[in-house]
């Protein structure tokens, strides 16, 4: 499996990895965090291209990051981290799933990090908790009769009913080694590089 170094512009995000699309538990997870899961899936049903609004804090929180940061701290999780859950990018920003509480806790921890204090080079992540709600993107895999808008996809899509959520330390760890990283992006990348893919069998 490739693993390449990220050097692209956000507007390239659609290239990153290729998610192979929602399965049927992971629908139903998602599903889950609404009022009414069944009418969740039931229009999922109808329009898999289509992205819903769900509420956070009971079966999740989301940590929203701009799209390249997002990317170095994903980077930090899958290369030397536990790996993640799942991650979607949503007009130019990348939604990594977390624990609930981790929305609570995260800032105060960036707090404690110092973070306003880096020179300014780092941007605010945006921590959606209990009465906040995201938008997700459609199910519906790449290449799905109406594809979803283009920089809306999954990275790492849900797959089971139960998976694995990173709480608000292992961001904050893979936040700081995202600020220090050194990674050059460019925004001409070699026509031959490959997509970035994560092997979700190695997510602990």
């Amino acid at each position: 499996m490739s693993r390449t170094p990220y050097e692209t512009f956000p507007g390239d995000l659609a290239e990153l990895g290729d998610a192979a699309g929602v399965t049927p538990d992971g629908a139903a997870w998602l599903a889950s965090a609404g009022t009414y899961p069944r009418s969740t899936l039931a229009f999922w049903e109808e329009r898999p291209d289509a992205p819903v609004v769900l509420p956070c804090g009971t079966v999740f929180d989301v940590v929203n990051a701009p799209a390249i940061f997002g990317r170095r701290m994903l980077d930090r999780l899958w290369d030397e981290g536990p790996g993640s859950g799942p991650v979607a990018v949503f007009r130019g920003r990348m939604l990594l799933f977390a624990a609930p509480g981790t929305a609570a806790r995260l800032p105060s921890l960036l707090g404690w990090e110092e973070w306003g204090g880096r020179g300014g080079t780092v941007p605010p992540l945006l921590c959606h908790g209990t009465g906040d709600a995201v938008t997700v993107p459609a199910p519906a895999p790449r290449g799905a009769p109406s594809p979803a808008p283009a920089g809306t996809r999954w990275l790492v899509a849900p797959d089971t009913r139960h998976p694995w959520l990173p709480g608000p330390e292992i961001l904050l760890w893979a936040a700081v080694r995202a600020a220090r990283s050194t990674v050059r992006i460019s925004i001409f990348p070699p026509a031959d590089q490959d997509a970035k893919v994560y092997d979700v069998s190695r997510r602990r």
